[in-house]
């Protein structure tokens, strides 16, 4: 992003765990952000100073235990995730999410919780604020190479948990028709956790129990009761 932190990976992280434990909180969600501050008006942004925040609160579960349970409804994006060569697509960056947003807003008009967007190229990308795997009937799961995309710190940890259950995991490029194949399907983020999926436009889903079985590992992992459990699923990105 073209600018300077103004304190150590270090630092922030002194600042994340004591923020939690000053607000005695054991469930929420933790967000640290950095920003430009006021200095220029312009598309030049150089002399703009760099300010840090970060911030906390109680967040049990972004979605209810029933909808967790029943599989959450989504439908196809109209936007698409873009290009790298026209965005820093590693970059968790707030612009990033204007297209998360809009078709967020669309899915939830019309009654779904969520919307699945495809990449520049047609591909199966991601959700608007969560990666998606599959399970597919060669028993693998199956998730988007997040080439243009976030590659989650929450996927990465269940892609953990899953190969220690003996779940082999394939990172490729998915065509949208593929999920037909699909016997379950869930969602991985900070937020969201694990969060099955019943249904992505046409094509339907029934929770099965290599989603539960994933679910109950990532719970246990981030209800572990240590000093650290804030920074358990970070720690492993």
């Amino acid at each position: 992003m073209d600018f300077e932190i103004p304190y150590t990976p270090d630092e922030i992280d002194a600042a994340c765990e004591g923020l939690v434990k000053d607000n005695g909180i054991t469930n929420g969600y933790l967000r640290p952000i950095a920003w430009r501050g006021a200095g220029m008006m312009g598309v030049s942004a150089q002399k703009a100073g760099v300010h840090v925040a970060v911030a906390a609160w109680d967040w049990p579960a972004y979605f209810s235990p029933e909808a967790r349970m029943q599989g959450i409804r989504m439908k196809w994006a109209k936007w698409r995730r873009p290009d790298p060569a026209t965005i820093p697509c590693k970059t968790k960056a707030a612009g990033l999410y204007m297209i998360c947003t809009l078709s967020n807003h669309n899915a939830e008009a019309e009654g779904f919780a969520d919307a699945l967007m495809l990449d520049y190229r047609g591909y199966i990308a991601e959700a608007t604020g969560a990666n998606i795997f599959m399970l597919m009937p060669d028993g693998k799961l199956h998730t988007p190479d997040p080439d243009c995309f976030l590659d989650g710190i929450t996927k990465r940890t269940v892609m953990k948990l899953a190969k220690e259950r003996g779940i082999e995991v394939i990172e490729r490029h998915i065509k949208p028709e593929e999920l037909s194949q699909a016997t379950e399907v869930f969602l991985t983020g900070t937020a969201v956790e694990v969060t099955p999926v019943s249904e992505v436009g046409e094509h339907k889903f029934t929770p099965g129990e290599t989603t539960r079985q994933l679910m109950d590992d990532y719970d246990t992992l981030v209800m572990r009761q240590d000093k650290r459990t804030a920074l358990v699923s970070r720690s492993d990105a």
